[in-house]
């Protein structure tokens, strides 16, 4: 089975390109694309105006991707966020019959949402569309073979951001929370990524121009924007943007030993209960922790969201380890919180991740993801802090460690993670 995605060979570019091949639809190569967060898109679906190819950095989130056909008339596009590259394959184009406009649809179903863009003359320009969410739409548009992610010049040498950054998001409100900042500067080029005590942001990628930075990253899931501005002693202060209904600010001061809690002391265990429970499969079947299939095996139990990429980048993790030990008598068993509050469309999305992935395990339907009924579901838990949630659990059900989040291959503590996920796996072998 064909994953949604996986890392292919860094490729760097710069300027803008012209294709040198033949192709039926849309140009091969490189492509700058935006989500416009502040303004709607200067054309809608079947009409004839204009298409405005101006870009703004302060209110538009960038990326780019690669168009590359697998024949003469098949192609796949491949995401850049730095250095990861995330392959789509689930794509339409054609002409479409209510606008008579050529149109492509690029799909990611894993996280139930797509892209639909009218296609003319090397620009694409329509909606990008959550389907979880209700009226969510926000409008794209791409423009063939411009390579640059942000486009202002500036001759100006910029600071250097390189290093770590002690960083607080949210800042005067009650979710006020820290984070870690890890950047990489090459002149204008900034890469890196903000780890907090649930996650990592993921691959972030930018540039540097005098004093202000800018940061952004596409996934099919999320949409990521950071701004940020150098001031006088130091310091950073700056916004951040996921999407369009959601904006915070944020600021940081460098500071080489910056960290944040240990991800295995964020949940507490309030009782000793052992866990029993009883949840749907992608397919109706109930499965239970007490199956005589789970009996005297150690059992991880992943809580997770198929909305969420750290769960995506965990649930990966985990189908490595079982593949490289698929003997081991640890069973793992995940259960989805979903966006969807009904049943059909739930199971819908936790069977298009299950097949889309390739596991093996059994993917169960938890409910609705928010965090204060997810946790009742799970009573020995003080709360869901976040997805993802891994449960350890001995060979009499009862919970022994609790691993809150996930920093994935983005950030610099996921070796780190790996070494310490065996150490917790061998603690409770010699329970």
């Amino acid at each position: 089975m064909q994953n949604l995605f996986y890392v292919l060979p860094v490729l760097f570019f710069c300027g803008c390109v012209a294709p040198n091949a033949t192709f039926e639809k849309i140009p091969p190569g490189i492509w700058r694309a935006t989500l416009l967060l502040d303004r709607q898109p200067s054309m809608k679906y079947g009409d004839d105006r204009d298409i405005v190819k101006k870009f703004d950095n302060d209110s538009e989130l960038p990326f780019n991707f690669e168009v590359i056909y697998d024949d003469s008339s098949n192609f796949h596009i491949v995401i850049h966020n730095a250095e990861e590259r995330i392959e789509v394959r689930d794509i339409d184009f054609g002409r479409d019959k209510a606008t008579a406009k050529d149109t492509v649809y690029i799909r990611f179903p894993v996280y139930d949402t797509y892209i639909k863009a009218i296609y003319e003359d090397g620009v694409m320009e329509g909606e990008w569309i959550v389907n979880y969410k209700k009226n969510y739409k926000i409008p794209f548009k791409a423009v063939h073979g411009v390579t640059d992610r942000f486009t202002k010049v500036d001759n100006k040498i910029p600071s250097d951001i390189s290093g770590k950054w002690a960083c607080t998001f949210e800042i005067g409100t009650e979710d006020e929370y820290t984070a870690v900042g890890i950047f990489n500067q090459n002149g204008h080029k900034i890469t890196g990524t903000f780890l907090t005590e649930t996650g990592d942001y993921r691959y972030l990628e930018g540039m540097m121009y005098d004093k202000k930075m800018y940061l952004s990253t596409f996934d099919g899931a999320h949409a990521f924007q950071f701004l940020g501005k150098i001031l006088e002693d130091g310091s950073i202060t700056g916004t951040f943007r996921s999407g369009s209904q959601y904006t915070t600010n944020w600021e940081a001061r460098k500071d080489s030993m910056a960290t944040l809690k240990s991800a295995y002391s964020l949940n507490k265990i309030v009782n000793n209960d052992v866990l029993d429970f009883s949840f749907e499969n992608e397919s109706g079947k109930m499965v239970s922790i007490q199956d005589t299939q789970y009996k005297d095996k150690i059992k991880l139990i992943q809580i997770f969201g198929t909305w969420c990429p750290n769960c995506m980048d965990e649930t990966k993790f985990l189908k490595t380890y079982f593949e490289k030990y698929p003997n081991d008598e640890v069973a793992l068993i995940s259960i989805g919180f979903e966006r969807y509050e009904d049943a059909e469309n739930s199971k819908a999305a936790l069977k298009r991740f299950k097949e889309k992935l390739d596991l093996k395990h059994e993917v169960l339907w938890g409910g609705y993801y928010d965090k204060t009924a997810a946790g009742k579901k799970i009573p020995q838990l003080d709360k869901i802090l976040a997805y993802p949630t891994l449960l350890f659990v001995d060979k009499k059900n009862r919970i022994v460690k609790i691993h809150t989040g996930f920093s994935g291959p983005a950030t610099p503590g996921f070796k780190d993670f790996e070494k310490e996920f065996e150490t917790v796996l061998a603690s409770i072998r010699k329970i």
